[in-house]
Parts: C-alpha cells; sequence; structure tokens
C-alpha cells in the first residue's frame, strides 16, 4: 500500500466515502478537508494486505491545527480511487504517539 495513491486520487477527486466515514467523521466534528490535509501530510501506520475487496490502511495525520486524525483507506488499482472506509480522532488512551496501539 503506498501513500501517494491516495494522495494522487484525493489531489484528483477520485474517492469514495462510505456511509460508515461520513457519520464517525459527523460524530468527531471532521471535515473532508481535515481529513484529506491529514492524509497529504500523514503517514501510514498500520497495513490491511488482505482487506476485502481492495487492500487498506491505516494513516495517521495531523488537521491544519496540528489535531491528530486517523483514517483508514481502501485503493482500487484497476480504477485508482480511493475509497474512505474510517476516521476518527484517536483515543490517547489508545494509542502511542498516534502510532502504535498500546497493549491491552
Amino acid at each position: 500500500m503506498d501513500i501517494e495513491n491516495i494522495v494522487r486520487a484525493l489531489h484528483s477527486q477520485r474517492v469514495r466515502i462510505t456511509d460508515h466515514a461520513d457519520q464517525e467523521a459527523f460524530a468527531d466534528s471532521l471535515s473532508f478537508d481535515e481529513i484529506a490535509h491529514s492524509v497529504m501530510h500523514g503517514e501510514i501506520v498500520e497495513t490491511y494486505p488482505d482487506d476485502k475487496p481492495y487492500p487498506s490502511c491505516l494513516i495517521y495525520g495531523d488537521t491544519p491545527e496540528g489535531d491528530p486524525v486517523h483514517s483508514v483507506w481502501a485503493y482500487n488499482e484497476d480504477t485508482a480511487f480511493a475509497v474512505l472506509v474510517t476516521t476518527y480522532r484517536p483515543d490517547p488512551d489508545r494509542w502511542i504517539e498516534w502510532r502504535t496501539r498500546r497493549k491491552q
């Protein structure tokens, strides 16, 4: 999984947003612009190569105001579309520096 593919999809407006992602963004008061910014300046922190129908990844980045954002993206290589699967403001009790899951 390559974050540059997702960034290119964002720049070319080849993005689909799941209903779940839309609901989670609303619940966490995240705008699509904030999510996109976090991806364009972010990094992949987990990959899920076996996800179906497309491999996906967890991206960590910050909003323009510096608030952390996690978003899960799938990427369809055949169509060059990125799919925003979910997004949320990460819980500091569950993440170390927003990149590593804490042991439960």
